[in-house]
């Protein structure tokens, strides 16, 4: 099956584009309606609750995905690729919990596993269980770049862990990240997220000081992150070069795999470990990762959601036992080294490698990742198909079943730095683009359609294509009521 892997640099220059154009989103009438005649009426059981939950829940939801215009829905039921909501309204699912269900919402046959390991053990108990070696040994026979496997809470976590590990491995200090990327929440990597050259800017709540041994470099470009590099030898060196393999936030801003294998080059030159952040690629885009799809030789890889089915758990480091050997925390090594501290009592639960091993050992039998993303193929040519239709400056594009629907750009603009009176006006664009791009999620929520923030979509092994093909429908019926705005 072909799989879509874009033209980075001509997805990049119509995303370049897009963001000097006007905004185009959904009419407001179109919008009242959509606010009025669904949410209002056919979801009043979503709001009630939501304005309980306000009261005991910060911002009434627990989970950034949960938020949509004009207010979160509360979904009852999960299966396939349907949502159904308290209110018994159906949706197409192509937020897929943001990413760990390739086969689909509860598939009865990691189910029925997860039922028997709760009958025969419970969910945890705080000692090995023979499914951590299981899973462990499925993912390291199966990703080229990974010997050993040392499973963790979630993909925040797992980051963490990656950099401690790395800053012991090479006695260097300083952590480069591209810009734009997630890498979690925790203090130290909340440095350039979302937009890139946005530094401490979105990070509030974390001091600036604890950015002292992390920087940024521009998404794609080997020069700067070789000029960071070299500049950093001279203070501490550079112990990782971070990075999403597909590009930052989940390839939204797309990389290819000349600029990967220029990093690996560097990362060697330079003695910086290599990290790849597979949260979202790892078992997604391929079942040998992003590093094993694409040839790099990365040293360590960053595991979450699909690593554990779905389930809670979701979070995991693998890598080279040369740098593994500083995660040991039972018998000991022959190498006296230090140790990272990290933990977790909730890590790695029967529950989680339960259903981490057998979601992964079904991507694998029956090439989910491939028929996923020959659904994502699917719908992006549809997508461009009604986009050119409507004559839309929308961009759309996919890599596998990690699929872009770009409406306004929000996060291809740049925080300039040596121009620092332009930063107000970019960080102003960007907020009034991200409400525009709210109400098109809206939009297609009300049309059936959920999205993860009305920008991305994932496709799963249970869509086929009349689903598909009914999913393009839908889209069209939004993109009908679209507008240049003034």
């Amino acid at each position: 099956m072909r799989i879509n892997y874009p033209s980075t640099r001509a997805i990049n220059k119509q995303l370049d584009e897009l963001i000097k154009k006007p905004i185009y989103s959904l009419s407001p009438e179109a919008l009242r309606d959509y606010e009025e005649y669904y949410f209002e009426k056919k979801c009043s059981g979503s709001k009630a609750m939501i304005e309980k939950a306000k009261d005991r829940i910060p911002g009434g939801v627990q989970h950034n995905l949960a938020f949509n215009h004009p207010f979160p829905l509360v979904i009852t039921k999960a299966s396939g690729h349907e949502l159904t909501d308290i209110d018994g309204n159906v949706y197409f699912d192509f937020l897929q919990a943001g990413g760990p269900t390739v086969l689909g919402s509860n598939p009865p046959e990691v189910r029925e596993e997860v039922i028997k390991l709760l009958n025969d053990g419970g969910p945890s108990t705080g000692l090995f269980h023979e499914y951590e070696y299981k899973l462990a040994d499925l993912i390291a026979s199966r990703v080229p770049t990974v010997d050993q496997f040392r499973m963790l809470g979630s993909g925040t976590e797992a980051c963490m862990a990656a950099i401690r590990v790395a800053r012991l491995a090479t006695k260097k200090k300083h952590i480069l990240k591209m810009g734009g990327a997630y890498h979690g929440w925790s203090d130290q990597l909340a440095y350039g997220i979302r937009v890139p050259g946005s530094k401490f800017t979105q990070a509030h709540g974390v001091p600036w000081t604890m950015f002292r041994y992390v920087d940024e470099f521009m998404p794609g470009d080997l020069a700067d992150l070789e000029r960071k590099l070299r500049m950093k030898k001279l203070h501490g060196g550079v112990a990782a070069v971070m990075i999403e393999p597909i590009g930052p936030e989940s390839g939204t801003w797309p990389i290819d795999q000349v600029f990967l294998k220029g990093v690996e080059r560097l990362c060697k030159r330079y003695g910086a470990l290599l990290i790849f952040d597979e949260v979202v690629t790892a078992f997604r885009i391929s079942d040998r990762g992003a590093s094993g799809l694409y040839g790099i030789d990365t040293d360590l890889t960053v595991f979450g959601k699909v690593i554990a089915g779905g389930y809670p758990g979701a979070g995991g480091l693998g890598g080279k036992k040369e740098y593994m050997k500083y995660l040991a925390a039972g018998i000991q090594s022959g190498d006296k080294v230090h140790k990272a501290l990290i933990g977790g009592t909730m890590a790695a639960t029967p529950i989680s490698c339960v259903a981490g091993y057998h979601t992964i050992k079904r991507i694998i039998e029956t090439d989910a990742c491939e028929y996923a993303g020959k659904m994502g193929n699917r719908l992006t040519d549809g997508l461009k198909t009604l986009v050119k239709q409507y004559n839309l400056p929308f961009v759309v594009w996919n890599e596998g079943s990690v699929c872009h629907l770009e409406t306004v750009g929000t996060m291809h603009f740049v925080v300039d730095w040596k121009h620092p009176w332009t930063i107000p006006g970019v960080l102003k664009e960007t907020s009034v683009r991200k409400k525009e791009m709210e109400y098109m999620g809206a939009a297609y929520t009300a049309e059936g359609l959920i999205t993860l923030a009305g920008s991305r979509l994932y496709t799963s092994a249970a869509y086929n294509e009349d689903l598909i093909d009914e999913a393009l429908n839908r889209f069209e019926r939004v993109f009908k009521k679209v507008v240049k705005k003034a």
